[in-house]
C-alpha cells in the first residue's frame, strides 16, 4: 500500500474586511437600506461603489463612526 502525503497549508487570517454591503451595514445599524441611501444623498455618510456592479459599499470604520453617534444619541435621550 501506497502513502499519499498529506500537505499542510499553511494557516492565515482571512484578509480584513475594509468594505460592507448596504444590506451589511443597514443590519449593523438597524436602519432599513433605504434609509443608507438617504443618508448618502444627503451626505450623512459616504458610498463607495463597486467597479465592476456600481453596489453600494459602506467603508467598516464609517460605519462604526456612525453606529457610535447613534448610540451615543441614545445615551443622552435616556440620561436627559
Amino acid at each position: 500500500m501506497r502513502k499519499i502525503p498529506i500537505r499542510i497549508r499553511h494557516l492565515t487570517k482571512p484578509p480584513i474586511r475594509r468594505f460592507m454591503t448596504i444590506k451589511e451595514a443597514s443590519n449593523l445599524l438597524g436602519v432599513t437600506p433605504l434609509t443608507l441611501r438617504n443618508w448618502d444623498k444627503s451626505g450623512k455618510i459616504r458610498a463607495f461603489r463597486h467597479p465592476i456592479n456600481n453596489y453600494r459599499l459602506y467603508k467598516q470604520e464609517d460605519i462604526e463612526l456612525v453606529l457610535r453617534k447613534i448610540q451615543s444619541s441614545k445615551q443622552k435621550i435616556h440620561l436627559g
